[in-house]
């Protein structure tokens, strides 16, 4: 089944924008005490020392203290030190007076010293997933030149007034996978913030708070408990993206659709039946969630949306689409699927722009020939529908990279059309849960194929075109009746994983299966190896039986005596007529 992502980038814990390359710092082992040596691992990777060093990356070294020879580098600007075991922030920090960015998350780090808020030019912090206590928070309120601040997974229930009033220029208030379930009314004082996160909280209602801060452009407040959305949300002029996806909605305010700029609207799994009327007036609009909505009917306002290339409308009871969806033409990505449509959409053949459709789990029976119009198709999912037979409209799809097929419910696919070569562009096909106890001989014409999933069919045997797919990374036939593998496959170079769990395997047995690919690997060159020299020593055997004549091979060998007196008598015959004619001349 295809599966879509929904969340932006920007929800993520650990956002982390461009670096530049990682530059070390090098000093003699002499200088540095063993307490605070960089690890032997870093010094080989370390960049040649300059005068000024302005960048260290030092995530993910399993740091347990900073390096105190990092204080010293007066030039730094930027520093990572996430993903470590880092207990404490030493007072030696506000060393580091020119640091405008610093991560110091996913570490151990309970108190912050009073030394960081010496970082006046410090511009983003990020001190996600450490057990912070709240008694210390402040100390970030003197960091009067923070633009952004991460505190992600910080176990909050509650976030500092302090910050709050002190922190003019935040522009990315990060707090997401807290226990939050308000903000405090000073929040307001962040006039400047364009981004907040605050996903996975405990928030029943959308804050009030933030329909003062009129710079927001991206408010994110998914997986909370939140029922309602007030109607002041109408002065965020400048709103650009809101996700209120996993909540408890039952509607949204019809005055939404002032905000004009608004592109990016996710309101999946909600509980709502339909769109406000004027949303229609949204035509910025280029990204749409609905899924897990149990709408009453498609919703016509988004027919209006001319520049919408995203629309995720997955198990939201749909069982038709109105002749209006076609006015679509930018759409890029479509989830239609777990709904209850009974023939394809022929509404989506109009869109010529599409390279994602899903249409799993509904009820098809058969594709229709202008399937063809979607030129652009790289990706079609229709696994679990109720196809009688293949359906071979799919190779109209010259695009098509990804197909999905599985048929974990209806009627299952006997064969594989040998007509899937057609489909040269393919990379990854699903076949799983289905009847198949062959695959064609053609399937090795496919040249970009990289995944084959056959798990859970009938397959017998693979066939021997299948070594041709030199581009092939995963072959997963678990569950299947395999009991040997095509002698030729180690030659795959770029073929990472081979699944054969629930096969009954003889060559190579089982206990090789199980071991992974690298002994199925070795044990398919060994047995090539082993019948090379096998054909070696049976024709040096047979040659030696031939001359000394000895079994089966007798006859042969009177033969080949009989050839040389019949080609020795030839020669004397032609030789006397030679000599007559000599001497009558």
């Amino acid at each position: 089944m295809v599966e879509f992502q929904q969340s932006p980038d920007a929800n993520a814990v650990n956002v982390h924008f461009s670096r530049a390359d990682t530059t070390i710092l090098e000093k003699d082992s002499s200088q540095i005490s063993q307490e605070t040596q960089v690890t032997k691992e870093l010094e080989k990777d370390a960049l040649p020392v300059t005068d000024r060093i302005f960048f260290i990356d030092l995530a993910n070294k399993q740091q347990t203290t900073i390096p105190l020879q990092i204080f010293e580098l007066e030039d730094l600007e930027e520093l990572h030190l996430e993903k470590n075991l880092i207990e404490s922030i030493p007072g030696d920090i506000h060393h580091l007076k020119k640091v405008k960015v610093l991560y110091l998350n996913e570490n151990y780090i309970h108190d912050i010293c009073e030394e960081l808020g010496e970082l006046k030019y410090l511009q983003s912090l990020d001190l996600s997933s450490n057990p912070l206590s709240y008694s210390s928070l402040h100390i970030i309120s003197k960091l009067q030149a923070l633009r952004q601040l991460r505190l992600y997974d910080a176990n909050l229930d509650k976030f500092p007034v302090e910050i709050c009033k002190c922190l003019h220029h935040v522009e990315l208030l990060g707090l997401s996978g807290n226990n939050l379930r308000y903000l405090p009314k000073e929040v307001v004082n962040l006039r400047k913030l364009k981004e907040i996160y605050l996903q996975k909280n405990r928030f029943e209602s959308f804050p009030l708070e933030l329909c003062h801060l009129l710079n927001l452009e991206i408010i994110d407040l998914e997986q909370n408990l939140v029922s309602f959305v007030p109607e002041e949300i109408v002065s965020l002029a400048n709103l650009v993206k809101l996700f209120l996806a996993f909540n408890n909605l039952l509607s949204v305010p019809d005055t939404l659709h002032h905000c004009r700029r608004l592109t990016v609207l996710d309101l999946s799994n909600n509980l709502l039946r339909r769109l406000p009327p004027n949303f229609k007036q949204l035509t910025e609009m280029s990204e749409l969630g609905l899924s897990g909505n149990n709408l009453e009917k498609f919703p016509r306002q988004i027919c209006h949306w001319k520049s919408l290339c995203l629309i995720y409308l997955k198990n939201t009871g749909l069982q038709v689409l109105p002749s209006s969806f076609t006015r679509l033409t930018c759409i890029k990505i479509l989830d239609l699927s777990e709904n209850f449509f009974d023939e394809f959409p022929k509404e989506i053949c109009a869109m010529e722009n599409l390279e994602i459709l899903s249409l799993d789990d509904n009820q098809i029976c058969e594709i229709p020939p202008e399937v063809t119009r979607l030129s652009n198709l790289k990706c079609l999912g229709l696994t679990g529908n109720r196809f009688s037979v293949f359906p071979e409209e799919v190779f109209l799809l010259q695009s098509l990279e990804k197909l999905y097929l599985g048929q974990d419910k209806g009627i299952k696919f006997m064969t594989l059309p040998r007509d899937i070569s057609k489909l040269q562009n393919l990379k990854e096909l699903y076949l799983e849960n289905n009847c198949l106890e062959y695959l064609p001989p053609s399937i090795g014409l496919l040249s970009n194929l990289e995944i084959v999933d056959c798990h859970n069919n009938l397959l017998k045997e693979l066939p021997d075109s299948i070594c041709q797919v030199q581009g092939l990374q995963r072959l997963l036939v678990q569950n299947n009746q395999l009991f040997q593998l095509p002698e030729n496959l180690d030659n795959l170079q770029k073929l990472q994983l081979v699944l054969l769990d629930g096969n009954p395997m003889t060559d190579p047995p089982i206990e090789v299966c199980s071991q992974g690919n690298l002994a199925i690997r070795e044990y398919l060159q060994e047995k090539r190896h082993q019948k090379a020299k096998a054909t070696k020593i049976q024709a040096w055997w047979r040659g030696q039986m031939v001359r000394k004549g000895l079994g089966i091979f007798a006859e042969i060998q009177k033969l080949l005596k009989k050839g040389k007196k019949d080609k020795k008598g030839k020669e004397k015959g032609k030789e006397k007529p030679g000599k007559g004619a000599k001497g009558k001349k």
